[in-house]
């Protein structure tokens, strides 16, 4: 009996992780050697020159602050991307916010590590004033904020891409349903009866087609465990697999049937077949765990919808 041979985003989903630590490891290294030679050549041409110690000391703490950083960065893109569609006012200020909270942490942390070692080294570190050099210090992280920023969002696309789509099964042609004009007059209006009759109840997708690469299959809507916003995307979390359809959160939820799936927090909604347990946290927040052992964010403001649709 012969197996089946996974795609690329199969192969790779092992050692994704590995592979994105790797690659901001490997590029910030490169990046602290690259500026200490420049650093220190610039160095030499002045009458008092810095010390080579010195300027690894500037690059490699500064470098090593943007490292650590990266996983923050990372959920601010991810927090925010689902604004940038229909808030691009709201986005833009957010990640204005965002970048300044980030170039204080870069130059707070970068001033105590450069402090630390010039203290093994028997020196004082001086940084100068801080207004001014914070000034001149933003600049410059403004632009690694927005580099690290666009990066993380080039690869986000592009995995999401390798993922693969989801998207729901064509509707029948017309015509096909029997003789929907006439239904339609009649759920209008009965002139003899003069009453106005229930509309139709609204149709919603049974099924939706996954495509994976070159590979496509059926899931039922019942088998959603739970849905998360994905930027321009909703991730459909299926009996373990992670699959993404081209939509936004709200507008999907409007194809599912409203009594089984509920939103429970600004970017997921969860099918109520499918929680195990609710565990309160502090705030009146929750945390919801579903029989397929993952957890889903239940959020003060959605929780009480929550009880009621579970009631």
């Amino acid at each position: 009996m012969g197996t089946t041979r996974k795609n690329l985003y199969e192969r790779y989903e092992p050692i994704r992780s590995y592979v994105e630590a790797g690659f901001w490891i490997m590029l910030m290294t490169l990046q602290a050697a690259f500026g200490t030679v420049v650093g220190f050549i610039d160095a030499s041409h002045r009458a008092a020159p810095h010390a080579l110690w010195e300027i690894a000391t500037w690059e490699i703490s500064s470098h090593l602050v943007l490292l650590l950083l990266v996983p923050a960065l990372v959920l601010v893109e991810r927090w925010l991307a689902p604004l940038a569609r229909k808030h691009v006012a709201r986005w833009l200020a957010w990640h204005v916010a965002a970048s300044v909270v980030f170039s204080v942490v870069h130059v707070a942390a970068m001033f105590g590590l450069r402090a630390l070692a010039y203290a093994m080294a028997g020196a004082h570190y001086d940084f100068g004033g801080w207004v001014a050099q914070w000034g001149y210090e933003y600049l410059k992280d403004v632009r690694s904020y927005v580099s690290m920023i666009f990066g993380i969002w080039v690869y986000r696309r592009f995995m999401l891409r390798l993922q693969g789509e989801a998207r729901v099964l064509d509707a029948p042609e017309e015509g096909a349903a029997g003789p929907a004009p006439a239904l339609a007059e009649t759920a209008v209006c009965d002139a003899s009866r003069k009453e106005t009759l229930p509309p139709p109840a609204a149709t919603r997708p049974e099924r939706f087609l996954v495509r994976k690469l070159r590979r496509e299959f059926l899931i039922a809507a019942t088998d959603i465990d739970w849905l998360q916003a994905e930027g321009n995307y909703v991730g459909l979390h299926v009996n373990g697999h992670d699959y993404l359809l081209r939509a936004t959160l709200t507008d999907f939820l409007t194809q599912l049937d409203p009594t089984r799936f509920v939103r429970v927090h600004r970017s997921h909604a969860v099918n109520l077949e499918c929680i195990k347990e609710i565990e309160p946290l502090d705030g009146g927040d929750a945390r919801l765990h579903m029989h397929d052992g993952s957890t889903v964010p239940c959020s003060r403001r959605y929780r009480n919808a929550l009880r009621a649709s579970a009631g």
